[in-house]
């Protein structure tokens, strides 16, 4: 599992029962996420907008205000911001699609993006451009991490490894550090994240059918299968 640990392990403990039995989980983060310690200013704002579950939790100790109407991309992301207080709205599974949502709709403006250090789209200055106002606060830093040993080790080795992926920077950070002879087997959440994984000899790649945990948890089990269909044996995930 290559998302930091805490995502990584709901990711896990919310596939079926017969899934994980089948695998020996392996945890190699290769994305730290670092909280920053800002000053958020809200004074005007009019609603907050949240791409990821990790800028919510920055927000949240940030001490953000919860009084603020939330726009979020993906289910995730929606229910984390409703655990931590605010009347959240799920308004697409992309950032694309939030995009087109608030064109749409064009709520009570400004707006205030929290995000990461790195982030793809242009929220803010997409939805500027066309008239509706969003400014934008980096909340967090993501800091690229090398395999763990263990994760090595199962590189090395013969058995399938199964890598589910989930962003385009952590496909192409995985790309980068993946060394050895495993035959593997990879899970893309978009497009966007399987295209810097060609570069590697994997035996197969299955990208979600939507951009969402649930279908990839779907795309993780079908591989699973499969590997254990061709492999007659056990895989590493």
């Amino acid at each position: 599992m290559t998302r930091p640990r805490a995502a990584s392990e709901r990711f896990v403990a919310q596939l079926p029962t017969r899934v994980r039995s089948r695998v020996d989980v392996i945890y190699s983060p290769i994305l730290e996420i670092l909280p920053l310690r800002v000053e958020i200013d809200t004074d005007g704002v009019r609603g907050l907008i949240f791409t990821s579950a990790n800028s919510v939790n920055a927000a949240a100790s940030l001490g953000v205000r919860r009084d603020l109407p939330a726009f979020c991309v993906g289910p995730a992301t929606t229910g984390t911001a409703k655990g931590a207080g605010w009347d959240a709205m799920m308004v697409g599974n992309t950032a694309e699609e939030l995009v087109a949502y608030l064109l749409k709709h064009r709520p009570e403006s400004p707006l205030l993006h929290l995000r990461g250090e790195h982030t793809r789209g242009n929220v803010a200055g997409r939805l500027t451009e066309s008239g509706l106002t969003v400014h934008e606060e980096v909340v967090y830093q993501q800091r690229l991490l090398p395999l763990t040993s263990e994760a090595a080790d199962a590189a090395a080795g013969d058995r399938p490894v199964i890598a589910p992926l989930f962003s385009p920077r952590t496909a192409r950070q995985f790309a980068e550090i993946w060394a050895g002879p495993a035959p593997l087997w990879l899970v893309a959440i978009s497009e966007a994240t399987a295209e810097p994984l060609n570069s590697l000899a994997y035996e197969r790649l299955k990208i979600a059918k939507e951009p969402t945990p649930k279908k990839m948890r779907k795309a993780v089990k079908k591989l699973v299968k499969h590997a254990m269909r061709v492999e007659g044996g056990g895989a590493t995930d």
